[in-house]
C-alpha cells in the first residue's frame, strides 16, 4: 500500500512539474530554461539532498585547503611539448634520422601508423629563462617572464590517443560514459561562494589550425545532480542566452511571477515532498539574481585601459585574452571552477605557422593573467592550470619539409602548474632523449585530478558518488599521486 501511494505521489509530482514548466515556457519568464540547463536538476536524477549551490557537502573541505579555486586554461588539440617546454638536443643532432623502433614499436600512433617514422628537430630556439634557469621556446616569449612563476611538468601522460575520448578522460578521469566532470565534482563537493552566478564557468576562444569541436558534455555533470555542471557563457555577444526580460517584461513583474512559480513548488513540496523541488526554488532564484549579476559581470567600463593593454585584449572580440580577463572578473566574484577552451592546436602539419599563431594568441594572455591575479593577491588561493588533452609526437608528419607537422602523442608531454604555493621556477619530471616516454616521475592525469583535489581540500579517496552500486570517483579505482608536497 504504502508503495503504491508513494507512486501515486511521484506521478503527481511529475504531472505538476511538467505544468509549471510549461506555464514558465509559454509566460515569456526568460529565466534562461535552455541555456541554463546547468542550473536546473533533471527530473530522472532524484537528488537526495537539499543543498543549494553554494553549499559544501557534510564533511568538506577534508583538510585545510591551499585554494579557493581553479581556473583551467585548456590548449585544445594538443600542444607540442617539443617547441614549447621540453628541449630535446637529440632530436637536433639526428634531425630527419629513422625513429629508433625500439621506443616506437608496439606503441600507440593515430595518423602515422605504417608511415615511415622520422625524427624532427624543435622547430623552435629555447634558452634559460628567469633565475630559475627553466629552458622555454622563443615562441613563448611571455612564458619566459613567468618562468619563475610557474611550475613546469615535461612527464604527463594519459591514455586516450584521439582528442574526444582524450579530453573526456582529461575531464573526467574516464571514458565511460556519464560521468562528472572535474568542475562538476569540484562544485558538487565545494559549493560556491557567489549566490548570484554558476560555480562553474565555461568560456572558448579559436585559433590556429583546424579548431576541434569540443562537447558540452566535457563539462557536463554525469549522474550528478545537473546543477553542478559548468555553464558555457559566449565569448561575444549575448553571455547567456534568456538570461534577460523579453521585451515587456520588467523586473518586478519578473519577481513577482518567481515568486509566484515558487508558491507553486513550496505546494507540491508539501504535498510529494521530493527534495529536488527545493533545489529548483534557488535554480529560480539564482537564475533571477544573474538577470543583474551577468551584465554587471560583463561590463568591462571599469577595467582601466592598462589592464586591457596588457592581455592585449579587445572587449567582446571572443578571444582567448578577453576570456582570461573574464576569468579573473568570475574568480573575484566567487566562481569555484573556470575552465578557458583554446581551440587551434591540432597541429599535423604546417607546424611552423600554426605554432606561432597559438602561441601569440595565448601566450601573452596567460602571462598577463598570472600577473593580474598576483598583483591583486588571488594567486596564493588560485591553482592555475595550462594544458591540452595530450602533446605531439618526435617523428614528423608530411613530406613537405615547409609544411610539416606532428601527430597526436600520449606517452610523454608538458603542462604547467601556478599558483597556490605552487613553487616556480621548477620543472618537474622529464621526458626520454627523444620526448617520446615519460622515463622520471611520470604523472597520469589521475595524478594531477588527486593533486588538484587535494590542493581544495579534498582526499579523493573519501570522495566518491554512488551510482549503478559502484563509489564513482573522478581518480578512478587506481590509486594516484598526490604531488601537492613535491610541487609546493
Amino acid at each position: 500500500m504504502h508503495g503504491t501511494d508513494s507512486n501515486c505521489k511521484s506521478t503527481a509530482g511529475r504531472t505538476s512539474i511538467s505544468a509549471r514548466r510549461t506555464f514558465l515556457k509559454q509566460s515569456g519568464v526568460g529565466l534562461g530554461i535552455g541555456a541554463l540547463g546547468a542550473l536546473l536538476a533533471d527530473d530522472s536524477r532524484g537528488a537526495t539532498a537539499t543543498r543549494l549551490p553554494t553549499d559544501a557537502l557534510a564533511g568538506l573541505p577534508h583538510h585545510r585547503p591551499r585554494v579557493k579555486r581553479v581556473i583551467f586554461l585548456c590548449m585544445a588539440g594538443g600542444p607540442s611539448h617539443l617547441e614549447t617546454f621540453d628541449f630535446k638536443t637529440e632530436l637536433v643532432r639526428r634531425d630527419r634520422e629513422p625513429m629508433p623502433t625500439s621506443l616506437t614499436e608496439g606503441q600507440p600512433i593515430a595518423q602515422l601508423q605504417s608511415k615511415e617514422l622520422r625524427i624532427l628537430a624543435p622547430r623552435a630556439r629555447f634558452v634559460p629563462c628567469g633565475q630559475s634557469g627553466q629552458r622555454i621556446s622563443d615562441l613563448l616569449p611571455w612564458h619566459r617572464k613567468m618562468a619563475d612563476d610557474i611550475c613546469v611538468v615535461n612527464s604527463m601522460v594519459t591514455e586516450q590517443i584521439n582528442h574526444d575520448p582524450a579530453h573526456t578522460f582529461l575531464n573526467t578521469g574516464t571514458i565511460t560514459p556519464n560521468r562528472p566532470s572535474m568542475g562538476a565534482w569540484v562544485t558538487y563537493g565545494l559549493g560556491s561562494e557567489t549566490l548570484d552566478l554558476p560555480a562553474f564557468v565555461v568560456l572558448t576562444s579559436q585559433g590556429g589550425r583546424n579548431p576541434q569541436p569540443i562537447a558540452s558534455r566535457q563539462w557536463a555533470s554525469g549522474n550528478l545532480p545537473s546543477r553542478y555542471q559548468g555553464v558555457q557563457f559566449n565569448a561575444a555577444g549575448a553571455p547567456v542566452h534568456y538570461v534577460q526580460n523579453p521585451p515587456g517584461v520588467s523586473q518586478r513583474a519578473q519577481r513577482r511571477l518567481v515568486d509566484t512559480v515558487g508558491d507553486f513548488d513550496k505546494q507540491l513540496y508539501r504535498r510529494v515532498g521530493d527534495p529536488e523541488i527545493a533545489t529548483r526554488l534557488a535554480a529560480y532564484e539564482m537564475a533571477f539574481r544573474m538577470q543583474t549579476a551577468v551584465p554587471e559581470l560583463m561590463d568591462l567600463s571599469g577595467e582601466p585601459q592598462h589592464v586591457f593593454d596588457a592581455y592585449q585584449a579587445t572587449p567582446g572580440d571572443g578571444s582567448f585574452a578577453s576570456n582570461c580577463i573574464m576569468a579573473r572578473r568570475l574568480a573575484e566574484r566567487g566562481v569555484r571552477f573556470i575552465q578557458l577552451y583554446h581551440r587551434g592546436w591540432d597541429h599535423h602539419d604546417n607546424l611552423d605557422k600554426y605554432m606561432k599563431q597559438c602561441c601569440e594568441l595565448t601566450d601573452r594572455p596567460a602571462f598577463a593573467l598570472i600577473n593580474d591575479l598576483k598583483e591583486r593577491g588571488m594567486l596564493d588561493e588560485t591553482l592555475v592550470i595550462w594544458g591540452g588533452e595530450f602533446g605531439r609526437t618526435p617523428m614528423s608528419q608530411g613530406s613537405d619539409r615547409s609544411k610539416i607537422g606532428r601527430d597526436h602523442h600520449i606517452k610523454g608531454f608538458s603542462m604547467w602548474l601556478s599558483g597556490g604555493g605552487i613553487q616556480g621556477g621548477t620543472t618537474y619530471g622529464k621526458t626520454d632523449d627523444f620526448g617520446y616516454h615519460a622515463t622520471e616521475n611520470p604523472v597520469h592525469i589521475r595524478d594531477l585530478h588527486a593533486t588538484m583535489l587535494d590542493m581544495l581540500g579534498i582526499d579523493y579517496r573519501r570522495f566518491s558518488v554512488r551510482s549503478q552500486g559502484l563509489d564513482v570517483r573522478l581518480t578512478g579505482v587506481e590509486e594516484p599521486k598526490v604531488l601537492t608536497n613535491e610541487w609546493t
